[in-house]
Order: structure tokens, then sequence, then C-alpha cells
């Protein structure tokens, strides 16, 4: 296994109001006059919890059939509760990965969203600690 994720801190100090245009349509086209002159900083839309949010981009495609492919931005959270089906950053033998949370009876499974990429069940044998939360997947087009 290899690191997944290269590891970014979140810069919110800035504030940079974008125009917003909310309720575009993805079946027939609207008419241009809903555009409003409001704005969003998407900071204060990605980031709850300014203290413990991380960035990463991802390397590799463990992920993509949850819909994370190699180079997307994540957003992770620190300060959420890992709970079963959550998708989360790992820290397991020295290395970074991103992968699907699952409790099961006999531990803990960290499944991969790509059949080509087998589950990993988390033994006490193995360092292993739930390092975040992913909140949000950025992607470019």
């Amino acid at each position: 296994m290899k690191n997944n994720l290269e590891f970014f801190s979140a810069d919110n100090s800035t504030d940079i109001p974008l125009p917003f245009v909310e309720g575009i349509k993805a079946g027939f086209p609207s008419p241009a006059a809903d555009y409003s002159d409001i704005s969003i900083d998407l900071n204060r839309e990605l980031i709850k919890h300014p203290s413990s949010t991380f960035y990463a981009r991802v390397r590799g495609e463990s992920m993509r059939d949850a819909g994370i492919n190699d180079g997307d931005l994540l957003v992770i959270d620190k300060s959420l509760e890992p709970t079963d089906g959550r998708i989360a950053v790992c820290y397991i033998d020295g290395e970074f990965t991103l992968k699907r949370i699952r409790i099961e009876g006999d531990g803990i499974y960290l499944y991969p969203a790509n059949s080509e990429f087998s589950p990993i069940h988390v033994t006490e044998e193995n360092e292993f600690v739930i390092w975040g939360i992913l909140t949000h997947s950025i992607k470019s087009y």
C-alpha cells in the first residue's frame, strides 16, 4: 500500500465572496433573469470546524465508484465521529488511505469503492487510527 493522499492545512483566513447563482437547472434551460446578485464564501460553506479541518488530494483509484477520483481535492474534518458507513481517512501501518468504514462483529473493515481493490480487515496487530471524516470532494473538469 502506498500513501494515497497529499495533505494541506485549511486556510480560512481569506474572505473571497464569489457570485452565486442558485437553482441552475440540469434539465431545460431557464431564463437568465433568475440570476441574483448574491455571493457565497466557500470557506464558510465547506468548513464547519476550521481548527480540525484539512484538505487532501487523492492519489489513486480505490474510491472511484464512490465518485472520488485521482486528483480530487478532499475536505476532511477530524472532529466528526467515525461511524459505520462513513468515508474516512485512515492511518494504517504507517500509511494513509481513504476508505469506507464498516464496523462488523469481528472488527473494523476498510472498504474500497473499486472491485479491483480488496477490503482491509483491521486487526489488533495493525497500527490504526481513523484520522478524519470526508465531508466534501471537489472535482476539476
